[in-house]
């Protein structure tokens, strides 16, 4: 989130075409990656673009999980900036930890007075729901508190990081919601964050802009961060300490992907460390409606990080997808056409909203056994012919069956259907597609399971 009241809308920006996986979540706009790892799964908290948004227009955060790094499951909004009695607005950039079976969620939030704070809350569960318990900012230090990042070290020491122009820092408390030390920045120096190119920088030597994100590995502290000028690009430095002094390595990413701002998050998983971050790349997509993105970060022996463009995502998934369990139709790997939502009657589901909608599901395995029937929940508010076609390995692909879609009158009315299929063995990607001579909303699909 670029923190500026004058934006350079006349940006020249270089145009990004999604391929493979990337943006990860296609059903809503969604910017400011916070990807957190527990007991094997990665939790994935992001800010939310409202839709058609011609300002960080942003009224809540949303979670995403994964275990193969390809599916994710969306939960939907998880935490609202309508949830701090204090807060005003703006529900921008935040990230969450755990700490001894609590988590705890930091979130930068307007007051009623136009003043900008980091609040936090908190949760027994990833999922929520979250607990103001402080009732006012945790941090209110300046007008530049915003993007704030935690991170604990191998001490148990706590930190929170956050800032643009500069970049605060202080040590927490270990109940993570006070501290005791003071409010300290990072001296934006040349050499901690390099020189800023291209405009004025009297003001901003250097490139530090804002988003940064603590990371530890063998040892070595680094600090990722958005850089400018003017277009964020991704830039790191590194320190034997995690409160520096910082020595500027270079930049990670270049400015590309239709948005003028970036937010870095990195975190290692079953032996591998991913960088997430955003950019404009879904259809409508900008500046003001933006998309999350991971690709899988490198690094040379020397530890320096081997710098990458926006790519085309995780390929491969680390584990299958066993279609014998109820799995939720919101757990996609890709989509199109179609939006995530969420009611009190059935939680999260998704909405097709136009003909041939469909969403892909990767790396399906359906054993030597194979399976035969096909049960899902679903339903429409259309009474003419609805469809929900079961196909393998790609959209026009072989059809394993078609479900017709009664009509419930609504989205929170649902039917339960079974069907036989085609019987299917081995491990396929498998694609639902949704068709209807309708002009929108065609059905609405909350959950799936085969048998045999």
């Amino acid at each position: 989130m670029i923190f500026k009241t004058i934006l350079r809308l006349g940006l020249s920006v270089l145009a990004f075409k999604s391929f493979g996986q990337n943006p990860i979540v296609q059903t809503n706009y969604t910017a400011d990656p916070a990807p957190m790892v527990y007991n094997g799964k990665v939790y994935l908290y992001t800010s939310h673009d409202e839709d058609n948004s011609t300002w960080f227009t942003m009224n809540d955060w949303r979670l995403y999980t994964t275990e193969d790094m390809v599916n994710w499951t969306d939960h939907g909004a998880v935490l609202s900036y309508k949830d701090f009695s204090w807060a005003k607005m703006n529900a921008w950039a935040a990230q969450c930890i755990e700490r001894d079976g609590k988590f705890y969620m930091y979130v930068p939030i307007t007051d009623h007075q136009g003043k900008n704070g980091i609040g936090v809350a908190v949760s027994n569960s990833p999922y929520g729901p979250f607990i103001d318990p402080l009732g006012k900012p945790l941090i209110q230090n300046s007008n530049a508190d915003i993007d704030p990042t935690v991170f604990i070290d191998d001490d148990g020491q706590a930190y929170l990081l956050w800032g643009n122009p500069e970049c605060y820092y202080v040590k927490l408390n270990e109940d993570m919601i006070s501290f005791n030390d003071e409010i300290k920045t990072f001296p934006n120096t040349i050499e901690s964050f390099g020189k800023r190119l291209g405009e004025d920088n009297s003001k901003r030597p250097t490139t530090y802009e804002e988003g940064p994100w603590l990371y530890k590995r063998n040892g070595l502290y680094y600090l990722f961060f958005a850089a400018g000028p003017i277009s964020e690009h991704l830039g790191y430095s590194t320190s034997n300490s995690p409160i520096g002094p910082w020595k500027y390595q270079g930049v990670v990413m270049p400015t590309e992907g239709k948005s003028f701002t970036n937010h870095p998050g990195v975190i290692d998983f079953k032996g591998k460390t991913y960088l997430f971050y955003h950019n404009g790349a879904l259809p409508g997509g900008n500046g003001f409606n933006r998309s999350v993105c991971v690709d899988e970060l490198k690094f040379n022996s020397d530890g320096t990080v081997i710098p990458m463009n926006m790519g085309q995502g995780v390929g491969d998934a680390l584990v299958s997808i066993n279609p014998y369990i109820k799995n939720e139709a919101e757990m996609i790997a890709w989509s199109q056409d179609v939006k995530s939502m969420k009611n009190d009657e059935v939680g999260v589901f998704i909405t097709a909203k136009k003909n041939e909608a469909y969403t892909l599901v990767k790396n399906v395995d359906f054993r030597k056994d194979g399976a035969s029937k096909f049960t899902a929940r679903l339903g429409t508010t259309h009474n003419s012919s609805i469809t929900l076609e079961i196909r393998i390995d790609s959209v026009d692909g072989e059809l394993l069956g078609t479900v017709k879609v009664p009509m419930t009158g609504g989205n929170d009315r649902w039917a339960l259907v079974s069907s036989n299929i085609e019987k299917v063995t081995g491990t396929h990607d498998l694609y639902f597609v949704f068709k209807g001579n309708v002009p929108n909303n065609i059905m609405y699909f909350d959950y799936w399971k085969f048998s045999n």
